[in-house]
Order: structure tokens, then sequence, then C-alpha cells
């Protein structure tokens, strides 16, 4: 749903919170309050985001999270990303005529990796029990909160598909469409996060594990469910415009930001985000990087390239003398996955800053239910590639190509920046065109996220075609033209190219947040 609200901003010197959903944010600040830190309190919006927006996030996805504690260097990096089941098996898909991965069904779930994630966030970091860090999201699974407009969009857009689901009642009360503002309950998914609260064996080797294993047909085995999915790894990171720059390693895309960013500041571009030498360099700054994105990245364990060749200097010196500041360059670029996901980030009074990002992929995911639990299984699975011998191919127990980029900003190991956002593969486009626009044209955060987005698409033939936001200035498109980009209108206000949410903070240690106007229920709170 697109907003023509201002930006939503909250500044304060205590506990932070930006969010996609209101209901999130708010969840986030009550559990702070309570006595809970920032882990705590990204905890409970990511699960009150899945209680209320079930169609970005939810239990049955997968996770990464970075988490900055004072004093300290680097951030700790959780990779909470699902391996793929025992039972999956490339050979037969090709057998039977699949040249991809299929989008939804048994074939595209890999087990779900957020309660994992949650666990390890809590075990190492967090301050509260979980029964309490949970509490928001029981609540309103119980009692019920009103239906957005992005709800109502999204199941009706897969009602045919997601009807005859176990899990789908109650979101089709009385058996109609949920209108914008209906109450929906969902009491199965309480049940659900009780059994979390009772600990992993509950969610993911008892009545929750057996229902996944069987809405899968055997694709994901109980070995494969006992097999904790959150792992802590070391962040990638890049200096940039003063700043260290961190982010998640593969097998997630992070690195496409942070390696745009530095193609774009050895442009030396001018500051003026209008300037069409500015929105050139950083359209091929991006475009640059973007097109080996799928030869290269998959899971290291499986063979994927490592984040330091990914971001390797001499590398991404050479990739930026090869741009032309007057012309489009031939790049090839991935095609596109659109992406259902969730990005929130929170700072507490003691500065422990949380950058979180939560994901079912497509939408709704997979389709797919388990059971009467409330657990819609995500479909990250089709994140893989068929490629014989390919090191993103379909294989037991490796992780996917995954688009979930959350980035952490430091300055001498002070925390200066939080920022996410969801949109799949448009992910690395977005926070490199907020990051630019705050570090490297020097606005604040609400200025940045009002400012006309582009983001470029796939038209098969290496060519540069960028879709804008109408309200770009018609000399900046024209430019852009000139320059040979091929430039599509979008809406003025795109609400799939975001939300961003970010929060930063000062010297001082004052927090701004700022929400992103293109999602009607996008919140930025302080307490």
């Amino acid at each position: 749903m697109t907003s023509l609200a201002p930006v939503r901003t909250a500044r304060g010197f205590g506990m932070c919170a930006v969010s996609p959903h209101e209901l999130s944010t708010l969840a986030a600040l009550e559990v702070m309050r309570a006595g809970g830190n920032a882990v705590d309190g990204a905890i409970a919006a990511n699960a009150v985001q899945g209680v209320a927006a079930p169609e970005t996030c939810g239990v049955g996805g997968d996770l990464f999270a970075l988490v900055h504690l004072p004093d300290t260097r680097s951030p700790a990096c959780l990779n909470a990303s699902g391996r793929a089941g025992s039972g999956a098996d490339a050979a037969a898909l090709r057998d039977r005529g699949c040249e991809a991965m299929p989008l939804h069904g048994p074939d595209a779930v890999t087990v779900p990796g957020c309660v994992d994630g949650w666990y390890a966030l809590a075990d190492r970091f967090g301050r509260l029990p979980l029964s309490e860090v949970l509490a928001p999201a029981v609540r309103l699974s119980r009692e019920g909160f009103p239906a957005s407009a992005e709800l109502s969009a999204a199941w009706t857009l897969h009602a045919s598909r997601l009807r005859t689901q176990p899990s789908a009642p109650p979101f089709f009360p009385d058996g109609h469409l949920p209108a914008v503002g209906e109450r929906i309950s969902r009491p199965y998914l309480a049940e659900t996060l009780q059994a979390v609260i009772s600990g992993r064996d509950a969610f993911y080797l008892d009545r929750i594990g057996s229902a996944v294993t069987e809405v899968t047909g055997g694709v994901i085995t109980d070995e494969d469910l006992a097999r904790p999915q959150a792992d802590w790894a070391a962040p990638l990171a890049v200096d940039l415009f003063g700043h260290t720059a961190w982010t998640t390693p593969p097998n997630s895309q992070g690195y496409l930001t942070l390696a745009a960013l530095s193609i774009f500041e050895r442009l030396e571009a001018p500051t003026d985000p209008g300037h069409p030498a500015y929105l050139h360099g950083l359209i091929e700054a991006y475009r640059s990087m973007a097109g080996e994105r799928n030869h290269l990245l998959a899971d290291p364990a499986g063979g994927g390239s490592p984040g330091e060749y990914l971001l390797d200097p001499p590398r991404l010196a050479e990739r930026a003398a090869r741009i032309d500041p007057e012309r489009a360059g031939l790049w090839p670029y991935p095609p596109p996955a659109a992406g259902g996901t969730a990005y929130m980030c929170t700072v507490d009074g003691a500065g422990m800053g949380v950058s979180l990002i939560q994901s079912n992929f497509h939408g709704i995911g997979a389709g797919l239910s388990a059971g009467r639990t409330g657990v819609w299984l995500h479909n990250r699975g089709a994140g893989f590639t068929l490629t014989p011998g390919h090191p993103n191919e379909l294989t037991p127990g490796r992780r996917p190509l995954h688009t979930l980029s959350p980035t952490i900003w430091t300055r001498d190991g002070r925390l200066s920046l939080l920022l996410g956002t969801r949109g799949g593969h448009l992910q690395p486009q977005l926070l490199a065109q907020m990051a630019a626009h705050h570090y490297h044209a020097g606005l604040d955060l609400a200025a940045a996220q009002v400012l006309p987005r582009w983001t470029i698409g796939d038209i098969g033939a290496a060519r540069s075609k960028v879709s804008v936001e109408t309200r770009l200035d018609r000399s900046a498109a024209d430019a852009l033209r000139a320059r040979g980009h091929i430039t599509a209108a979008a809406g003025p206000w795109m609400g799939d190219w975001g939300p961003v949410s970010a929060i930063r903070i000062t010297p001082d240690g004052l927090r701004q947040a700022a929400a992103d106007p293109r999602v009607e229920t996008a919140l930025a709170a302080a307490g």
C-alpha cells in the first residue's frame, strides 16, 4: 500500500525502534520498557510482525541479524537461514522437466530458521525470558488485530492457493476475504508461540515439526529439523564515507550493498542527489556488480565464493575503472525475484543496536501451512539453481542464495546507523541509495526517505533498464536516457520499493529514526 503521508520520524536519547508495522514497533518499545534490551525488542517486533503481517514474515521463514554492543569494534552476526532437507533432489526435478526451482510447493521449502534465530539471539544477548518477549505476539494472536491494506491485498491475491490450507480459516472470517480494518485473530499461531516459549524441541520436533515433514512429503525430515539452523558468523565490512559498513556474509547478498557503494565512492560523484552524474554513477556502480550475483553467490560450505573475494578492493577498483561517466555500460543482470520480507531495527538506552531481517520470501511463501499450527512455510528453496555442479545447486544440507541484506554502520567503533529494507533482489539497490543520500549527499534520514527512488530490471540484453518513481525531475530522467539508460515511469510512491527502516545515532547519543512513507503501516517510535 503506498502513501503520500510525510515521513514518520522519532527522536530521543533512549530506546528507539522502526519496523514495517506500527504494532511491531510498539511491541519492541513495550518489551524494552519492561526491562528488555534491544535484542528482546527486536525479537518482540519480529514476532508481532509475523502475526499481523504474515505476507512479509513469520516463524516458518528465515532470519539474519547484526547486533552492535557498545565498546566493541565488530557487530555479532547471526545467520539463521535454513538448509535444504534430506529429501531435496535436483536430479529428480530436472527429470520432471523443471528448468528452474519451483516457486511453490514442497520442493521450494527449506528448514525454517527463524525460531532457531530467536533462541540464538535470546541465549547470547537477551535479558528477558521468551515468555515476556513473545507476550505481545501471543496476545495479538489471541485477541486479534485490524487487517492492514497490505494484508487484505495479499490474501485476496493468493486466496485460491491459500484458502484450502489448514491454517487459513482465521484469514477468511465467516468465509469471506479479510477486509481492511477487520479484526483477525490467529489462535493456531498463539498455540505455536506458546510452544516456542517451551523450548526448541516443542517447535521443531513435536507436533509442529511433524506437520512440517508431513506437508513437505518428507523433503524435510525429523533429522533435518533436529539440526539447529542458526550459526554465528564473521560479518563483512568495508570502510565507506568515513564509516565502516557491516553486513551479513554469503549466502546473503549483503555484499552487493557494500560493493556498489565502494565503487560509487571511487567515482567521486557530485553530492547533489538530483545531479545526473550522481544518479548515473550510483546506478552504474550497482549494475557493475549485480550481474555476477547468481554466478558467484552461494553457501560457502557448498563452494560459494567467500565474502573476502566478493569485496576484494582491487576487484572493486577494476570494476569502478570500467564505468563510463557519460554512458551506461553493458552489464549482465540477474533475473528479478520478488520477496515477502520484514526489516526492523532497535536501539536501547544502553546503546545496544540490532539490525534484524526476517522473511517468508515470495509473499506468503510456498503456499503451504504446517497443519493447523499457524505456521506458513517459506519458499527460500526457490533461491537454489538446478544447474548441475553449480555451487548453488539444490543439495541436501546446503543453504540457498539469500536476498536478506541487513546493515550496521559504525564510526571508530561507535554505532552510527542501522539500515535495512525488504524487497528481494531490490534490497542492495534501495540500501545503496539511502546510504549514499545520507552519507555522500549529507541528507538527514527523513529527506533521504522522500527522495525519488529507482530500481533496475532485467530485459535480457545487458542494457540498463531503470524504473523511476515519477517524482524524479524530468530533466534528470532525460539525462539518464541521454546516457543510454532505458527509463520507465513507475508510480510516484512505490510501496514495493521498501519500506526502508533506519535509525541514526549521533555522537552525543541522540537517536533519529525514520520510517518509510511508502508503506502506511510503517512506524518509527522512541521511548
